[in-house]
């Protein structure tokens, strides 16, 4: 007997939906949405689509086009249940536009469930467009089939970060100095990026004085910022997070 297509397929548009999903609702698509099914995926009524809203997991809806250029999805049933990502933060130093862009993009795909931007003495961009991160997080999300999307903290600077630090969250920091062997253990965490010219003294002094902090190694070779994010993020998810537990 031939095989039974997968339902939904594979090729199902994926949205996120910035209100709560409930079984059987019916949901109009804010104008940027119904565009996309309409003229991009060229989608018609009664075509599936995959949406979450980053609380209630994937739900399969079915579109109903109303008028030239409004989309409402009938919601039918649950797919997935929310995910539990691993309690990893990233702090970073903002990079400069298209770079940082990149990271935000690889942090949210490799399962970070925050965002903390530091400003440092170093940082060259001390100005963060919230807006468009979250816009490119909430694409990140769309397309690598997280049920949640990576939150986005406001800049703060590295020292009101750290006064304010949690003190059971260890702290990785990628020192350029040199530190220790990376072997970070499961549980609640956070990884430190600094900027471009690295930490200065000073700033160096107020990380290391702090008793949930630890200097890393992130190898032989100096990587830029967003490198040093995507390794030590990928690291972390292969030795403590849900890489680790994966089958």
């Amino acid at each position: 007997m031939p095989a039974t297509p997968a339902w939904p397929p594979r090729s199902t548009p994926r949205l996120f939906v910035a209100e709560p999903i409930r079984q059987d609702d019916v949901i109009t698509l804010p104008d940027p949405q119904a565009h996309y099914l309409r003229n991009v995926m060229r989608l018609k009524t009664g075509d599936p689509v995959k949406i979450f809203d980053g609380v209630s997991g994937e739900w399969l809806a079915r579109v109903v086009l109303t008028g030239k250029r409004s989309v409402t999805l009938n919601v039918e049933q649950q797919l997935r249940d929310v995910e539990i990502a691993p309690d990893l933060w990233l702090l970073f130093a903002p990079i400069k536009k298209g770079r940082i862009e990149f990271l935000v993009e690889k942090a949210c795909e490799l399962g970070v469930a925050r965002l903390c931007p530091v400003i440092t003495r170093r940082t060259i961009v001390d100005k963060v467009n919230l807006d468009r991160l979250t816009a490119h997080l909430v694409e990140a999300a769309e397309q690598c089939g997280r049920t949640t999307v990576t939150a986005l903290d406001a800049p703060r600077s590295l020292e009101a970060t750290l006064s304010a630090w949690p003190e059971e969250r260890p702290l990785y920091f990628a020192d350029e100095t040199g530190g220790e062997k990376f072997a970070p253990v499961p549980g609640a965490a956070a990884i430190l990026i600094g900027p471009e010219g690295g930490f200065d003294d000073h700033e160096r002094a107020l990380i290391t004085a702090l008793p949930a902090a630890r200097a890393i190694s992130l190898g032989p070779r100096i990587l830029r910022a967003e490198t040093a994010a995507i390794a030590a993020i990928s690291a972390w998810m292969a030795m403590a997070g849900d890489w680790s537990t994966a089958t």
